[in-house]
């Protein structure tokens, strides 16, 4: 009796012994703590933000007996606040062009309605730099540019349409704009930029004229003063005619310049030249919205508004282009519109979902900036 009693007890304490190792060392699922794990390089759309993701639960392979949980969507942006790593800026009016700075963090931005120009930087608020006077109906603020020699003096130039013409003007810091060039009939769409061999300021103008002498319609070429170029074709500010509607001027590092334009019929990618621009380079029978443009390491990309995309093709020689042309970003950030290079290779665009176009659906933190590894790739020639 003594004896089966102690063997017993023996048996009691070394169950309880057992039982409480087992407890230390179990692994009991408890949801476990978020972890940021980087998306694959160039998956999806160009790439994209981190998304947060569960470590494997107990039950999957190397664990236990729960099923492993979904990965949660992107973050949404709540009011101004974006949670896209490639959002620069938020909270802004339509964007309709973009000035990238020398240090590739910042850039000035225009606002096509408001007429204001800020500075954007991702982690600090947009600051107003100057205010320039605009009709928003007749087109508003639509061209951006830094000076050729920005890094000694500091200017900016862009285009305006006021009550009365469309104007280039000049922005000092710590000045008001000042007139430039005035006197361009109002039209629809336009679009700045540089000549890249010469330095001189690219003007595009909508209008569709075909009277030489009317600055509607035409690429004017023009020096910081306003005063036409040498080498223009007659002596005048009028370098190339044949546009109907530009969106978008950019340049090429081997010296081409492009413009886009909203033609009859048909959206349009001319290489410039002088005279009367030739045959389009590329067109878009479909119309998809072309807007800002930018040339990124041989890579040229067009931000296309209607279809909330941008188009990538690779130039060729002699306005031809090579390889296969790429729709990317579709839907990512909503309507694209402004588009420019920085001087570290990066993308820049802007975005024009608050101007109530079709399939806009304007998220909290819009309008945006966003600053984006650029695409590769290009198309064969079409015209």
């Amino acid at each position: 009796m003594g004896h089966g009693r102690v063997v017993g007890g023996l048996r009691a304490l070394l169950l309880v012994v057992l039982l409480a190792f087992v407890a230390g060392c179990a692994d009991f699922p408890d949801g476990g703590q978020r972890t940021w794990q980087d998306q694959v390089e160039n998956s999806g759309e160009l790439g994209g933000p981190p998304s947060v993701q569960q470590p494997p639960p107990p039950g999957s392979p190397g664990g236990g007996q729960s099923p492993p949980p979904q990965s949660s969507g992107p973050q949404q942006p709540a009011g101004c606040v974006d949670p896209d790593p490639q959002v620069v800026a938020t909270c802004l009016s339509p964007v309709s062009a973009i000035a990238v700075l020398p240090d590739a963090t910042s850039a000035l931005v225009a606002e096509r309605d408001t007429g204001r120009v800020l500075r954007v930087q991702r982690g600090t608020a947009p600051q107003v730099i100057a205010t320039v006077p605009v009709d928003a109906a007749a087109g508003g603020l639509t061209g951006l540019v830094l000076s050729p020699s920005y890094a000694e003096d500091e200017l900016v130039y862009a285009l305006a349409s006021t009550g009365s013409d469309q104007r280039v003007v000049r922005i000092s810091p710590g000045e008001a704009p000042k007139p430039v060039l005035t006197g361009i009939p109002r039209g629809p769409g336009g679009a700045l930029g540089v000549d890249p061999t010469s330095g001189y300021l690219l003007v595009a103008t909508g209008g569709a004229n075909a009277d030489p002498a009317s600055l509607a319609g035409k690429v004017l070429r023009i020096d910081t003063l306003g005063r036409p170029a040498p080498g223009n074709p007659g002596a005048t500010a009028v370098y190339a005619s044949g546009l109907t509607s530009p969106q978008g001027m950019c340049a090429g590092p081997d010296g081409s310049a492009w413009v886009t334009d909203r033609a009859a019929g048909r959206d349009v990618l001319h290489r410039v030249a002088p005279g009367t621009l030739p045959a389009p380079a590329w067109t878009w029978p479909d119309r998809p919205g072309v807007a800002g443009c930018s040339v990124n390491a041989g890579v040229l990309v067009v931000a296309l508004t209607g279809t909330k995309s941008v188009f990538a093709l690779r130039p060729g020689e002699n306005g031809t282009f090579t390889g296969d042309p790429q729709t990317l970003l579709v839907d990512a950030y909503g309507r694209l519109s402004a588009a420019a290079p920085g001087p570290d290779g990066l993308l820049w665009l802007g975005t024009t979902n608050k101007d109530g176009g079709a399939g806009a659906g304007p998220k909290a933190s819009d309008d945006r900036v966003i600053r984006i590894q650029p695409p590769t790739g290009g198309g064969a020639s079409r015209a």
